[in-house]
């Protein structure tokens, strides 16, 4: 059933993301028109690249245009290619496989965990073959993947690894940043994204023959020695300067907006405790998730579907969003999906999930109205 009834007029709509934009953002766009810097070029790139990287750790942040842009430029600097596979999630957005499929490789999914809805360990092995090049693993909704025994897994086959952390502005697993972890990570500053530039993404990478290829890549290839001459085929992913300031201005607050969202997850946790056929978000000992999305799931027997109950809050002026479907369902992927794959955990999570308004702008008055429509209903 379409998800098509508009709000009732007497209940104004909770959006499923409201950004929260630091007053610095102002400041530095104007700074930005004032000088004329407008484009590609000027000091806010560095200065934003240089302090994303060292909010993570890391040795190298190259700004993109996108997220989307920052995962393909990830696969591309790894020399992955026609004849290539990369594994990943069947549970994540079109990017992941796009990302691959612009190289010529080709996308292989595995089924994800029950509770957190991330790339299952236990699946991976039994997906790699002579042709495996790279894992890529997605931090869904903030939570962090179960990443060591992936990293176990890489290291006995020489495979790379590719965090998608899009989602995941600071989580930590075992205390370690997200997108550090593995070979080569990449984020998304799109507006919904705890640290926003509108639109835009970050490769990040200690290894500096990985960082200086991405830069050469993500501008056309310009020769190093020689600007217009080109000997390898690039692509056009550079982020403005304005975006870059509003960047730059956004990750100053991000201790405070993943303590916002911290808060808002255990606002929703409390005032959702007890309303049946819900199962909430969980967070596993070895992670510190930072809630990007409050994700939850109807229980098997519950009474009312997921359509049914999201149309009804809908009516009560609440947005919600589904979860992405199962990559092995989508028409543009179905070739590469083998008739005898499997996928029920993923196909469970995208019948029956859906994540709640969790913007930095949600309020305690909003949460607790959210909560009392989803226990009138249910």
């Amino acid at each position: 059933m379409p998800n098509t009834i508009s709000p009732n007029k007497q209940h104004p709509m909770i959006p499923v993301n409201k950004p929260l934009l630091s007053q610095n953002a102002t400041t530095y766009v104007l700074d930005c028109l004032q000088s004329g810097w407008i484009s590609s070029a000027g000091t806010y790139i560095g200065r934003f690249e240089t302090a994303y990287a060292k909010f993570l750790g890391v040795r190298h942040a190259i700004t993109t245009s996108n997220g989307t842009a920052a995962l393909h430029l990830a696969v591309a600097s790894l020399g992955i290619t026609t004849g290539d596979e990369v594994l990943m999630p069947d549970l994540t957005i079109i990017s992941c496989p796009l990302a691959v499929m612009y190289t010529g490789a080709t996308p292989v999914f595995v089924d994800v965990d029950p509770v957190t809805f991330t790339i299952d360990p236990n699946r991976i092995e039994a997906k790699i073959t002579k042709r495996t090049r790279a894992i890529m693993v997605v931090h869904l909704y903030g939570h962090p993947c179960d990443m060591d025994p992936i990293m176990a897994l890489a290291k006995k086959y020489k495979l790379a690894v590719i965090e998608d952390a899009a989602e995941a502005h600071g989580a930590l697993y075992k205390g370690k940043p997200v997108g550090t972890i593995g070979t080569i990570g990449a984020f998304s500053f799109y507006a919904n994204k705890i640290v926003t530039t509108g639109e835009g993404g970050m490769v990040i990478t200690n290894q500096t023959r990985l960082a200086t290829t991405a830069r050469l890549l993500k501008d056309l290839s310009h020769s190093p020695t020689r600007r217009f001459w080109h000997t390898k085929i690039g692509f056009n992913y550079r982020l403005t300067n304005i975006s870059a300031a509003i960047g730059l201005a956004q990750l100053e607050s991000i201790n405070t907006y993943i303590a916002k969202k911290k808060w808002m997850a255990k606002e929703y946790a409390n005032a959702l405790a007890g309303i049946p056929y819900l199962t909430l978000p969980q967070e596993k000992p070895w992670a510190e998730s930072v809630y990007w999305m409050y994700a939850i799931t109807l229980t098997k027997d519950s009474q009312i579907t997921k359509n049914e109950l999201r149309n009804r809050l809908k009516i009560r002026g609440i947005d919600t969003r589904d979860f992405f479907y199962p990559l092995h369902t989508q028409p543009i992927l179905r070739h590469f999906v083998n008739k005898h794959d499997r996928f029920p955990v993923s196909n469970f999570a995208a019948r029956n999930g859906f994540y709640l308004p969790s913007g930095l702008a949600i309020t305690k008055e909003e949460i607790q109205k959210v909560a009392k429509e989803l226990k009138d209903i249910l």
